[in-house]
């Protein structure tokens, strides 16, 4: 689990290929002092495994499902990822929950400066923006940021001067490709309100019904709601 507070910056040094597996490396030497093998860290939001270390760099082996579900498959020698090792329990909680497992790929739109910030509008598929909120949270390449627009094929974030130097977001251009995570949360609530819909959702291939009786009675017997008024949260 991660917090979408980014760390630090590595360098892709290494990509060899073995059978259908990737192994990846990655320079960063304050970063491989403090990972051991086994560690999860997160790079550009994805969650890897550290299987091998040789002074500054961090080797990672990527599966061909990883490659085809993420950017991963775009890297190259040279370029430049963010990175987080994972969370700590007695920590605190900075940005947002962050599973490093990415929901889909978005392409930025356009990227505009604001004052002192600048603005990423970032295009995502109806299986991304049912998810995204104004001012909810995303993970844009493992990078914790808030919602600051939703339209029906894109949402907008502000990136701050303090996050546009410590992570890879300044060197992102238009068209590029970019992770994306949305807040777990809202995956949680859709399937539980399907549930009680007596639906599941799109993963088990049952489309959702309309009917929501089921839902407004198990609302109405926990006192959510007192006739057709929404009441306060029960405590």
């Amino acid at each position: 689990m991660f917090t979408g507070i980014i760390e630090t910056v590595g360098d892709i040094v290494a990509l060899n290929k073995r059978h259908d597996i990737v192994q990846l490396g990655v320079r960063q030497g304050s970063m491989a002092q403090q990972a051991n093998i086994g560690d999860s860290v997160a790079i550009d939001g994805v969650c890897l495994t550290v299987v091998r270390k040789e002074s500054a760099t961090m080797f990672f082996d990527v599966s061909h499902q990883t490659l085809k579900d993420t950017t991963f498959g775009e890297l190259r020698p040279g370029m430049r990822v963010n990175m987080e090792l994972a969370m700590r329990m007695d920590n605190r909680l900075g940005g947002h929950l962050v599973a490093g497992h990415v929901d889909g790929i978005g392409h930025i739109r356009t990227k505009e400066q604001r004052g002192g910030a600048f603005a990423l509008s970032i295009e995502g598929g109806d299986d991304i923006l049912r998810y995204v909120i104004k001012k909810g949270s995303i993970a844009v390449d493992g990078i914790s940021l808030t919602v600051v627009e939703v339209s029906a094929t894109a949402f907008t974030v502000v990136v701050i001067p303090h996050t546009s130097m410590i992570t890879t977001l300044d060197l992102k251009t238009p068209g590029q490709r970019v992770n994306l995570e949305v807040d777990m949360i809202g995956k949680y609530v859709e399937r539980f309100v399907l549930n009680y819909l007596g639906a599941r959702d799109n993963a088990t291939g049952v489309v959702p019904t309309p009917d929501s009786s089921n839902l407004l009675t198990k609302l109405r017997e926990e006192g959510f709601i007192i006739g057709s008024v929404v009441g306060p949260v029960k405590r």
